[in-house]
Order: C-alpha cells, then structure tokens, then sequence
C-alpha cells in the first residue's frame, strides 16, 4: 500500500477572472474548485495511474469534511485525524492577467491530534511506500518529518520527501527511498547558483553521499536528472506543450516516478514521472490518465 501524507489539506477555489482591479469589485469569468495540499495531489495522481493509495493527514470542520467527500468520490481512500477545532483552509488562486495566491492558514494541530497520526503511522508494514510532502504547519513541530522516519526505522518501508532546505536535509540520515528538490532548491541547500547539468549533477549526488537512496531533481524547462540507487545518472527531457498550470506538477512527478517504480524500472519510472509533471502543467487541474499516456509516448 502506498501512504500519502497532507498535514494542511485545502480547497482550492480558482477564480478565472480579466483584468483585476485592486479596491473595487471583481466578477469572475468561472471558477473551480480543487482538494489541494501535496500528498493529495500526489494521491490523486496515484489514482490516475492505477495505483491505490491511502490519504493521511489533519482536517476540521465543514471545509475538512468536504475534503473528505470530494475524494471518497474520486475513489481516493482517506483515514484523517479529526481535528477538534478550526476549519480546513480554504486558498484562493486568482487567474487574471497576472496569478495571485492566498492562501489559508489552516487549523492549529496539537500534541494528542499527532499521536493520533502516529498511531495511523504505526501500521504501516514492510513493503509499504510513505509519502511525505509539503510544508509543516507553524503548530507543528519543525522535526516532524524526522519523528515520523526514526519511528518508521525499524521496519522496510519506502519512504519518500519532497521538502526543501533544512526541512529535507535533517532527514537524509534516515535514508529516505526518494527525495525530489527541484534544480534551484538544490542550489540554495548547497548555497550555490547551478547553471549546467555537471553541476546539478555534482550536487545531486552529495545528496545520495548523505543518506538518500535516489535523488530526482526536477529542472521544468529542462526536464529531469535521477541519480538511482546504483549511482547511475539518468537524464530525460521536456515534454512538449503549452504550460497552463504550475500547481501540482511536482506532486505529480513524485506520483509519477512511485507508480513507475512500482511497475517497472528507474528509467520507466523517470519517464513516468516527467510526463505526469507535464500533463499537469499543461492542464487546468491535475494530470489525467489519457493525458500522461500521451506524453508518455513522446519521451
């Protein structure tokens, strides 16, 4: 089985509008409304690629409810905490002539709420895949990804973190399966500026010298570099087509290259993942499968 985990799930409300006029009212041309945070995404894209998956995290209130609803009719499997407190956040994404974001604060998480999670945490078995992903609320404690991986040390499980900076370095002891900074979050953990593949590629690897099992690094524009288990360094490029949407596309990479894993090899699973990435950001929402398929075709 593979685990998702949303410490701050959203909805997303996008509203499609023309030109923004600060102080005044505003009509929108349509809006939408998405079930947002990292593991979500991440999980919805599972689905998407047949892969079953199950959604952990925190979430309160109506808003926290109908999370639940819109991904139990997606076919989505959840087991949330239930905070006692608050309302899951709601973020409003602006889409005029120029994107604006803002976004919730969510609810307070305390101390029984995380044993809670643990708990959920503890039963996971050998074999199982963990995915972490995003920022830690302020309510939480900064070393929770480390408190979930040394909990989990003990038994044989994929675990895999999509965080930046000190957040993802403090957990590279534990040896996490996967990590995936992007090209310039690589830059800033090492406090470099990377300009070429033999660079990205330099520091990639000082990542695995550290404890990560493989290194993915997404490079937008410019594809994708892996640095798999064995040392090896795979390269893939682009997908072509028009970018309509940055929200989610490294989730789906992440979902991407675990279902590629899953199925087939590192270089099936690079390519899985790039093209997930790419038909998300060439589509309103997040990637479908017909979608990835095709672009699956071109790489």
């Amino acid at each position: 089985m593979v685990y998702t985990v949303t410490f701050n799930p959203a909805i997303d409300y996008v509203v499609h509008t023309g030109e923004m006029k600060l102080g005044s009212t505003n009509r929108s041309d349509r809006e939408e409304m998405y079930f947002g945070g990292k593991g979500i995404n991440v999980s919805v894209v599972l689905r998407e690629l047949d892969i079953q998956s199950k959604a952990l995290g925190f979430t309160a209130g109506f808003t926290g409810e109908a999370i639940e609803n819109g991904l139990a009719e997606m076919g989505i499997d959840t087991d949330f905490v239930h905070l006692k407190n608050g309302n899951s956040r709601i973020n409003v994404k602006i889409k005029s002539a120029e994107e604006t974001e803002l976004n919730g604060q969510g609810p307070d998480i305390d101390d029984e709420a995380v044993n809670k999670l643990f708990a959920k945490l503890d039963k996971l078995q050998d074999g199982d895949t963990l995915i972490l992903a995003g920022s830690i609320p302020a309510s939480l404690p900064s070393d929770i990804y480390e408190k979930i991986l040394e909990r989990l040390a003990h038994k044989n499980i994929r675990t895999v973190v999509d965080a930046t900076k000190d957040l993802l370095l403090n957990v590279l002891k534990y040896k996490p399966f996967l990590i995936k900074p992007n090209n310039h979050e690589l830059g800033e953990m090492f406090g470099v500026t990377l300009t070429n593949d033999e660079e990205i590629e330099k520091y990639a690897r000082k990542l695995k010298e550290m404890g990560a099992v493989n290194v993915l690094i997404s490079m937008a524009g410019d594809g994708a570099m892996l640095i798999d288990e064995n040392g090896e360094m795979h390269r893939c490029g682009v997908c072509n087509g028009k970018v309509k949407n940055s929200v989610g596309a490294g989730d789906s990479m992440v979902a991407g290259f675990t279902a590629g894993i899953l199925q087939g090899d590192y270089e099936y699973a690079l390519k899985l993942g790039t093209a997930a990435g790419g038909a998300t950001a060439f589509s309103d929402g997040l990637a479908q499968k017909e979608k990835i398929a095709e672009l699956l075709e071109t790489l």
